[in-house]
């Protein structure tokens, strides 16, 4: 986790690290295809009214997508997650996420550019079951 002194928290707000806010806007910036195309479908509160927002500092990280109503993280893989560093250091990452209470997934970025439609469903039948728990 972020150390106290970098470590920002306002109420229900989960604590990151502001020296990823620089960063988190080059990132939004430079977003990928894929990413891109998955932000298109997310914005504006297109599945069941959730905002989401990209590129956002949590803990240590930069998520691609983040959805606080529902506690849910989407992170968009191009190839070099595929390596086993990369995987390891990605399962490091998504555990952090989880012991922050969210949940973490994940799709790479062929399947975000050739099955849009599925990646959508997925996440919306995920939205549909949390807030059905609610």
């Amino acid at each position: 986790m972020a150390s106290d002194c970098s470590a920002v928290s306002h109420g229900g707000m989960l604590p990151y690290d502001r020296m990823l806010k620089p960063i988190s806007r080059k990132l939004r910036r430079d977003m990928t295809d894929a990413e891109q195309r998955l932000w298109h479908r997310l914005r504006r509160k297109q599945l069941h009214d959730v905002q989401f927002y990209r590129q956002k500092p949590l803990g240590d990280y930069v998520v691609d997508f983040y959805a606080p109503t529902v506690r849910l993280v989407i992170e968009v893989d191009g190839g070099q997650h595929f390596e086993a560093a990369v995987i390891v250091a990605d399962e490091r990452r998504s555990a952090a996420l989880r012991r922050m209470g969210l949940q973490v997934l994940r799709f790479d970025n062929r399947q975000v550019l050739l099955e849009t439609d599925a990646v959508v469903e997925e996440i919306w039948r995920f939205i549909d079951a949390r807030i059905g728990r609610a």
